[in-house]
């Protein structure tokens, strides 16, 4: 049995009987770490709600972490009364690190995390990374998706005009040399970011992965797995057989990555499936648009 860290558990019937049998309540965090027969354990919150319906997974995009949805997982608990569930990909937050960083892999992640939680059913809601992990479980087991959103993200290529490789250029090129402030060091790793990347709202976005490990700072995703895979995570697996349930593609109305091109796709694998977009949202919807991404979200979720 793996170790369970700062543990906070609620009584949902589907928690494994060793976390069950916790006193505490309100949330959960989890252990982290690698398996042998290569899927991540990874780290998680858990946020309770009372109804019995199959609970709400999150999974964040490149370079975030199950702290983005913090706020939406109350959110929709709080609108939803289910339950809902974030995690921490691989390679990611306080997930363990390793070599491969590919959708199938992840998949396998998010299918391990429901073994290990006896958790027959789930909703999957996934941004851009996270909604192509969640595509792909969808595809691969549709048996455990009660119905599934992806946000801004379609099941196809990514263009290659998106700013990522610039995103982790410019991290491998921070340097912070000797010991400093937590604050001095977001400081100057800002001011070495900007000459790649201008747009500040990105940059700290990419700063909340500066982590102080004793005397130095590092980051805390894992860059080298992902400049490796960078094409496996800009493109998207082949899939024969579509997913039968329920789906929504929750777009933002500025960014270009769920467009007209993709809806034919879209059709192919998930037949079931309605394209929305969010007005005056990019790319980070549930960022730039809460309420009406939580509408948007609560809506669907009633929907037969």
């Amino acid at each position: 049995m793996p170790p369970v860290l700062a543990v906070k558990v609620a009584r949902v019937p589907w928690l494994p009987r060793f976390l069950a049998r916790s006193s505490l309540c309100v949330k959960s965090s989890s252990w982290a770490r690698r398996n042998h027969n290569g899927e991540v354990t990874l780290s998680y919150d858990v946020f309770e709600g009372k109804a019995a319906e199959p609970p709400l997974l999150l999974l964040h995009g490149l370079f975030g972490s199950k702290s983005n949805f913090q706020s939406i997982a109350k959110a929709l608990v709080r609108k939803t009364n289910r339950t809902v569930l974030t995690l921490d990909a691989r390679n990611h937050g306080s997930s363990p690190h390793t070599d491969s960083i590919t959708y199938p892999a992840m998949s396998t992640d998010v299918r391990h995390f429901l073994q290990q939680l006896h958790i027959p059913r789930c909703v999957l809601i996934g941004h851009s990374m996270g909604g192509k992990t969640a595509m792909t479980l969808a595809l691969q087991e549709p048996q455990l998706v009660e119905r599934l959103v992806s946000v801004d993200i379609s099941p196809t290529p990514t263009t290659p005009q998106t700013g990522f490789p610039k995103y982790i250029t410019a991290m491998q090129n921070v340097r912070l040399e000797g010991k400093m402030p937590r604050s001095t060091a977001r400081r100057v790793a800002d001011e070495q970011l900007s000459a790649i990347v201008k747009e500040e709202a990105v940059r700290q976005f990419i700063l909340t992965n500066l982590v102080q490990e004793n005397d130095h700072f590092k980051w805390r995703v894992n860059l080298n797995a992902i400049s490796h895979h960078l094409h496996d995570l800009l493109d998207f697996p082949e899939f024969s057989n579509p997913y039968p349930g329920p789906t929504l593609f929750l777009g933002g109305a500025n960014s270009p990555y769920i467009s007209s091109e993709n809806y034919p796709e879209i059709e192919r694998l998930f037949p079931c499936s309605n394209v929305e977009y969010i007005q005056g949202a990019g790319h980070w919807v549930h960022a730039e648009q809460t309420r009406d991404f939580l509408s948007a979200i609560c809506s669907f979720l009633q929907m037969p």
